[in-house]
């Protein structure tokens, strides 16, 4: 079923296709049961719609762009912990060249005094990419503990390695800075001035219906719980997962990023030249939190988007794009780790991603040349 959000007087009947065809695929293909795809620019929405169903089942609920929760996975990084990275670095508590273990001295271990908060951004600190803590830490405190006397593998600053512990060492920045728990101060200073309401960590038991399962329990799809397992022991609150959110609040969180960092109410919530800083290349492929576009493959970011883009990807099934020389941005929710039918259904999500964001563009073309053209760099304020 397709929820009709076709939004603001686009006639995307000659347009539509090719985005609806690769989710249907997708489905089709067994890759996910369902997707939410929303595509717009940083004062409207071109497209936003629901395909599919939250299971296999063709009688559970159908994914709708304004309330159908999906568990982000590593879009935490860039929807929560990054922006409050960020908020940081605007307040001078935070210096980007500044040692780590200025700010967690329990940060230890050979070379790690060298690790600066612009390599954990931008994921060329030294740390491995993934370790299963979660298999040897009994609780919280014992997997921090683990992250903490996790050796480094490399130089830092010598190559760029996607890492998870980079994102939990920075929610633990930012925690041990503001005196606050990551998921509170995300809230408070990021979700509430956004107006982002449905965004959070630990969905309580009354979203669960609405929320896109990941697993099955003994016949029964399980949502509402964080996927990723080390996140799970952390409480469920992570600066590298742990957040759930819905697409019409990542399209609220995308047009301020396109906005300079300002609300639709013109209050800015980021300073220009911090969101500057922080989606330009920083090291190979990468920005600060984020992931720049590959110009060599069409995997996740197709072949259409500008090189100035940046985005990131979630391994349940999400992705979030953003271009600003296009003004355009696209958001892929689906929930891939659930059953999945495919049997490469993550090599195959890619080339999905990378089909959306090229019929984005086909959006974009679509529209009259007056309004195609591209918007200032501001609000008229």
């Amino acid at each position: 079923m397709i929820w009709p959000f076709v939004a603001l007087g686009l006639q995307a009947a000659a347009t539509l296709p090719p985005i609806e065809r690769a989710v249907r695929d997708g489905i089709a293909r067994g890759v996910f049961p369902g997707a939410v795809v929303i595509a717009g620019r940083r004062d409207t929405v071109l497209l936003a719609q629901g395909y599919g169903h939250f299971t296999w089942s063709a009688n559970s609920a159908a994914p709708r762009p304004d309330s159908t929760l999906y568990d982000l996975a590593s879009l935490t990084k860039v929807v929560a912990t990054t922006p409050a990275v960020m908020l940081l670095v605007d307040a001078g508590t935070v210096q980007l060249d500044r040692p780590v273990r200025d700010y967690l001295a329990d940060f230890q271990g050979p070379g790690k005094e060298r690790v600066t908060v612009r390599q954990l951004l931008a994921h060329t600190s030294g740390l491995p990419a993934y370790r299963p803590f979660y298999e040897a830490a009994k609780d919280a405190a014992a997997l921090r503990r683990l992250v903490m006397e996790e050796p480094l593998r490399w130089t830092p600053g010598s190559r760029a390695e996607y890492s998870d512990l980079n994102g939990m060492l920075l929610g633990w920045i930012v925690e041990a800075v503001s005196g606050e728990r990551l998921d509170g101060y995300v809230r408070e200073r990021i979700l509430a001035p956004a107006g982002m309401t449905e965004t959070r960590f630990l969905p309580p038991r009354g979203t669960w219906r609405r929320t896109a399962p990941v697993g099955v329990w003994r016949g029964t799809p399980v949502a509402g719980r964080v996927h990723d397992q080390n996140a799970d022991r952390l409480g469920g609150v992570s600066g590298h997962a742990g957040l759930f959110s819905t697409g019409n609040d990542l399209v609220r969180y995308a047009q301020i990023l396109l906005r300079g960092g300002r609300t639709p109410a013109c209050t800015p919530l980021f300073r220009e030249g911090t969101v500057v800083e922080f989606t330009r290349a920083a090291a190979k492929g990468r920005g600060l939190g984020w992931e720049m576009r590959d110009t060599t493959t069409a995997d996740n970011a197709g072949t259409r988007l500008s090189a100035a883009a940046y985005g990131h990807t979630g391994f349940t099934g999400t992705s979030l794009w953003i271009d600003p020389e296009r003004d355009l941005f696209v958001i892929l929710l689906t929930n891939r780790v659930y059953a999945p039918r495919a049997r490469r259904s993550l090599t195959e999500l890619k080339a999905i991603r990378g089909r959306v964001a090229d019929g984005a563009v086909d959006l974009l073309d679509a529209l009259p040349p007056a309004s195609r053209a591209r918007a200032g760099s501001g609000l008229s304020c």
